[in-house]
């Protein structure tokens, strides 16, 4: 070997190149990867989103455009929910809901479990983020978890995953559920990161690669998917009545709204086949028409239009499993879906309830009806003060209206006297004979429009109402029928069945002396509800409630009033042999002050009942008392029932 072969020079590079070009850096390769996703694309900006701040960015960005052969696929919804300081009611009521009765495979409630036990304590993660400004809710569902034996070490796996990506320990709970077709598992997520700062997850992560992860892992537990498992799927979305990937496809290569189907199939027979299937199912839905051979029309709407269709079969197959559930045998042309927007007013039993949107919470309910029809109604988000549903129970529907309410009105009349200014002394001084109580209503009403930001508080506890208060009230109630379409009232809190020989007030009463009686369907609960009103009224002439007069049947004066009053009593004797208290009846123009201890449902309503010292009162129940359970309250008795005070009085300032 001569001396020129021992010299050479070492140039940095990848293994075979023999140009020696210098590696590329990290940073460089994410920026191609990304450029080479967004190519095509026919909107891009170079504004800020904010997709990048936070933890978990970089992984978020790399997968985004990643997709490996055969990797399963995995659903995950997310959801940051703020927490108002102090107040964790509303983190307790999700953490019940994910533990309700009958989500387990055994119909079993579910449980709560952490990364280290598989009992958690729902209660102690609760106190732990009474501070926290936020919380992140996951629902993770994989495509293939009915493959699964069980949930847990899936979902550990992830967490220990996220926590490797996001560069700190996180502080969650989960619970799984195995009520739907899909098994899925949801997943509660403090907003604290392990030094006690706020969390924040960049929306890269939580958009891709929380799911890549979650795709990894399962892929990895499972194996990966194989290609004739993948065909097959697709072979079942040909004939599918809601969005599918298909369709997805079928618009990315639109022209014009127009698509050509290739000239040479041969090239992949099996896609193409999937295509013409595709097609033809949206023909038959009026949502595509083969214009010339091989050139389709497709129409502009196809994605809302077969999103709604999807939605609307969902709400079918619903109402198929809730009612034979329920043992409940209708007609499918019975079945309809309550639409807020025709102010049509239904009232019937309360078959089932539950979830439409798992993460947001947003409630669905099925009532069948005395029309003769079954009805599905979207109750909307749930507030904190909704009375919780309880079935079997005889409900009325209503549509919300879109109003200013009398409220509105009154604060807008007194703010145009007092240069644009309400506060409760003023409200007084215009009317005295208003109390403070009624007074703190509108209080309440201005406060429920600051939380959306169409009111103004000043700093004295007074309120700045301008002259376009009236409209602002309007977009307020806009609002609320979008979150909370339907408003829903329970009519009798007992079953039908229970009522014919109830003592008390009931349902059935206010119908039997109603001026316009309900009309009732000679099928299904109409049919039910007529055989009840007649042993009902059987009963009122036994008791002498009621005397027959020729052809007619003529009640007791003050029927309803006395019935109550008789369930009351027999209620209020029970009691104070229990207690040793006295009973005190409370009138209309009283003011009561008393410990509120708990709930009473009588065939006349529900009542609460309100302690004091030596005795203790018997009210009409509302949902806000049960805020303060054990407390202190304080009720001024009108003619349309009780308002209440509990807790510091605001909204006092002149």
């Amino acid at each position: 070997m001569s001396d020129g072969d021992d010299e050479f020079r070492v140039r940095l590079g990848r293994i075979g190149d023999p140009r020696g070009r210098k590696a590329v850096g990290y940073v460089k390769r994410v920026r191609r990867i990304v450029a080479k996703a967004g190519a095509g694309r026919q909107h891009q900006s170079s504004a800020f989103t904010g997709s990048r701040i936070g933890r978990g960015h970089a992984q978020g960005t790399v997968s985004a455009s990643q997709r490996r052969a055969g990797a399963r696929r995995v659903v995950i919804k997310a959801r940051i929910v703020r927490i108002k300081a102090g107040d964790n009611g509303a983190v307790r009521a999700h953490l019940r809901y994910v533990q309700r009765d009958g989500v387990t495979r055994e119909g079993d409630p579910g449980e709560l479990y952490d990364a280290s036990s598989d009992r958690a304590d729902g209660k102690a993660f609760a106190e732990r983020g009474a501070q926290d400004r936020h919380q992140f809710r996951f629902i993770v569902a994989p495509e293939d978890s009915n493959e699964l034996a069980d949930l847990k070490p899936f979902v550990r796996d992830l967490m220990q995953q996220m926590e490797s990506d996001l560069g700190t320990k996180l502080d969650w709970v989960a619970a799984d559920h195995f009520n739907t077709g899909y098994p899925h598992s949801h997943i509660v997520v403090r907003g604290k990161d392990d030094r006690g700062q706020d969390l924040v997850i960049a929306r890269d992560y939580i958009a891709h690669g929380m799911r890549t992860r979650a795709s990894e892992l399962i892929t990895r537990e499972l194996g990966p998917e194989s290609e004739l498992d993948q065909w097959r799927k697709l072979e079942r979305e040909v004939g599918a009545e809601h969005f599918t990937r298909l369709d997805r496809a079928l618009l990315r290569d639109l022209s014009a709204g127009v698509f050509t189907l290739s000239t040479k199939p041969e090239r992949d027979p099996r896609q193409h086949a999937l295509r013409i299937g595709r097609l033809r199912t949206l023909e038959r839905l009026g949502l595509a028409d083969e214009a010339a051979p091989g050139r389709w029309r497709v129409a502009r709407d196809i994605e809302p239009t077969l999103r709604r269709m999807g939605e609307r079969g969902d709400i079918i197959k619903t109402m198929h499993r809730e009612l034979k559930a329920a043992g409940l045998d209708r007609a499918a042309g019975d079945h309809a879906i309550f639409d807020p927007q025709r102010g049509v007013r239904v009232v019937g039993r309360l078959v089932a309830e539950g979830f439409s949107d798992e993460l947001g919470e947003r409630r669905y309910a099925i009532v069948d009806g005395i029309d003769g029809r079954t009805h599905y109604v979207d109750l909307g988000v749930r507030h904190v003060d909704d009375e919780a549903l309880v079935r079997n129970t005889i409900v009325e529907l209503r549509a919300r209206d879109v109003a200013p309410r009398p409220a509105d009105r009154t604060i807008a009349e007194i703010a145009s006297r007092h240069r644009g200014i309400y506060s409760i002394d003023r409200h007084r001084d215009a009317d005295p004979r208003v109390s403070v109580e009624f007074a703190q209503t509108h209080v309440r009403r201005l406060e429920a429009m600051r939380r959306q930001g169409l009111a103004d508080r000043l700093p004295d506890g007074s309120w700045k109402v301008g002259p376009d208060h009236l409209d602002r009230a309007m977009r307020f109630e806009e609002t609320n029928r979008s979150l909370r379409p339907a408003r829903m009232t329970v009519l009798s809190w007992q079953e039908l069945e229970g009522l014919p020989n109830a003592v008390g007030a009931t349902w059935l009463d206010r119908q039997l002396v109603g001026k316009v009686p309900e009309t009732l369907a000679s099928t299904g609960l109409g049919s039910e509800v007529g055989v009840a009103l007649q042993a009902r009224r059987q009963w009122l002439l036994d008791q002498g409630f009621a005397r027959e007069q020729g052809s007619r049947v003529v009640y007791a004066r003050n029927l309803l009033q006395a019935l109550e009053s008789r369930e009351l009593a027999e209620t209020a004797a029970r009691i104070a042999r229990e207690t040793g208290l006295g009973y005190s009846e409370i009138k209309s123009g009283d003011r009561l002050t008393g410990t509120y201890r708990r709930t009473l449902t009588l065939n006349s309503g529900r009542f609460a009942l309100i302690e004091r010292a030596h005795d203790f009162s018997l009210v009409p129940w509302r949902p806000v008392l049960e805020r303060a359970k054990g407390q202190v309250v304080t009720g001024a008795v009108g003619g349309e029932g009780i308002s209440w005070t509990i807790g510091i009085k605001r909204g006092m300032g002149r």
